[in-house]
């Protein structure tokens, strides 16, 4: 099977490539500053985003969509990657990265405007979807996107509106100490915010969206990975 032999041969690769001593620390347990929660596309590689090159720096959260949430009992929840990192590793960040193009928030936005009439998917595939159908619909109301809006603007306009929707919504979550920061990026290969391929800007940090308060945030050396295409 070609596709198995390929990941059997890349994990050769990754074993020749790692030093003697590469796990040393952390052979028996771990301490991330950093839980990042990305998407499951294929495009969006969650470890060399930041390029976390050493193991136990930085815990993940890969899922369809980059939801930070999970629905249990009718409720939404921090995920448990998240909800793990935050009460038993005590990571210091909360990184919610979307990216553009994103396919979820895509079907999201076909199945409220009546695009997608037709189209099924899996059943868990479709919950994902389901969660974020109401960013979606009050994006709408809010005139962040209408009728005279090419697809894929609009698309990336409620990626962005996804991810502050996840900060916002862990912010103001009991289960995230008030410790923990939270930052929301998207990370762009589409060139919808600049012309750096595999820039990841960000759009908000602890719920606070305006891009002048963001920029005075981080330093210098960041500002032009800081603003808004909404």
């Amino acid at each position: 099977m070609d596709a198995l032999e390929k990941i059997l041969d890349g994990n050769d690769e990754h074993v020749a490539d790692l030093a003697a001593d590469h796990f040393e620390g952390v052979r028996d347990g771990q301490d991330p500053s950093v839980v990042s929660v990305s998407c499951s596309d294929s495009r969006v590689p969650a470890d060399a985003v930041w390029s976390a090159n050493v193991d136990g720096d930085l815990f993940t959260s890969v899922n369809v969509g980059n939801q930070a949430w999970a629905e249990v009992d009718g409720e939404l929840v921090v995920n448990d990657a998240v909800g793990y990192a935050v009460s038993a590793l005590d990571v210091e960040l909360i990184a919610v990265l979307g990216h553009t193009g994103c396919g979820a928030v895509t079907a999201a936005y076909e199945a409220v405007t009546g695009d997608g009439a037709g189209k099924s998917l899996p059943p868990a595939a479709e919950a994902a979807v389901g969660r974020l159908r109401p960013i979606v619909e009050s994006a709408r109301e809010d005139g962040v996107f209408d009728g005279e809006t090419p697809d894929g603007e609009a698309v990336n306009r409620l990626v962005e509106c996804a991810v502050q929707t996840q900060v916002e919504f862990l912010v103001q979550n009991d289960a995230v100490p008030e410790d923990v920061a939270v930052a929301g990026l998207v990370y762009d290969f589409q060139r919808a915010y600049g012309d750096d391929d595999g820039a990841a800007y960000l759009v908000s940090l602890d719920g606070e969206t305006d891009s002048e308060a963001l920029r005075d945030s981080v330093s210098e050396t960041h500002r032009e990975k800081v603003g808004s295409i909404r």
